[in-house]
């Protein structure tokens, strides 16, 4: 079988599905659109595309519902393309897991750019297959897998990566831009209390550890403390 070039474009928008789909096609990837939230959830059970276009204002079920649904039993690249541009509306989007936020309406060449530097980070990381662990705290990349006290913790990608950067790097602190720059990528447009939001998400799911704990450094960042 050739490699995975399908991409679901979700959006009840004829007009935007028919324009991403053009440009992605021209790029060599499959499209499939689907209009209404509730079809795509189905579609995906059934197939997991290479990546998904997620617009947040769907019929049946709305764009935030459907990738919190979609996190639960997948790691699949989904950036959200949506009108909706407030700064609470990306940090949700993000928080929840998805890998970029697009608002309309959006240039061609940054769409493209998008999903190409997307695509480059996830298949990165999962090539790597690494694997970093102190004491109550494993953390596998490969995997996607959290332990923590022996249980596995749900995270959604970027919380995981997030963690893993800066466990990989102990006592080292890293200002906001820079982990941004390390984990979303050099060509994200985010705002930086995205970093903050995942941050206050990792100490929610995950405590500290015997020697061992996420650390605010105030007025530069943050680290993964070892004592």
């Amino acid at each position: 079988m050739g490699e995975n070039r399908k991409i679901y474009i979700i959006d009840d928008d004829r007009n935007i599905c028919e324009i991403v789909s053009l440009y992605l096609e021209k790029e060599g990837f499959q499209t499939v659109k689907i209009s209404n939230g509730k079809d795509a959830l189905d579609k995906l059970h059934e197939e997991i595309p290479r990546l998904i276009i997620l617009d947040l204002m769907l019929p049946g079920i709305d764009g935030m519902s459907l990738c919190k649904e979609i996190r639960k039993f997948s790691d699949v690249p989904v950036i959200i393309l949506t009108a909706k541009g407030e700064t609470f509306d990306k940090v949700l989007g993000l928080e929840i897991g998805a890998d970029d936020y697009i608002v309309k309406p959006f240039d061609s060449k940054e769409l493209l750019a998008r999903v190409k530097a997307v695509l480059r980070r996830y298949e990165q990381n999962k090539e790597k297959g690494d694997y970093i662990s102190f004491p109550e705290l494993s953390v596998s990349l490969s995997e996607y897998k959290v332990l923590y006290k022996g249980e596995t913790i749900e995270l959604t990608p970027k919380e995981l990566e997030l963690l893993y950067f800066l466990c990989l790097h102990p006592n080292k602190v890293f200002t906001r831009d820079q982990l941004l720059e390390n984990v979303w990528g050099y060509d994200f447009m985010g705002d930086s209390r995205t970093v903050d939001v995942h941050i206050k998400r990792l100490r929610e799911k995950i405590g500290d550890g015997p020697n061992w704990k996420l650390s605010t450094v105030w007025g530069v960042g943050y680290k993964f403390e070892v004592k």
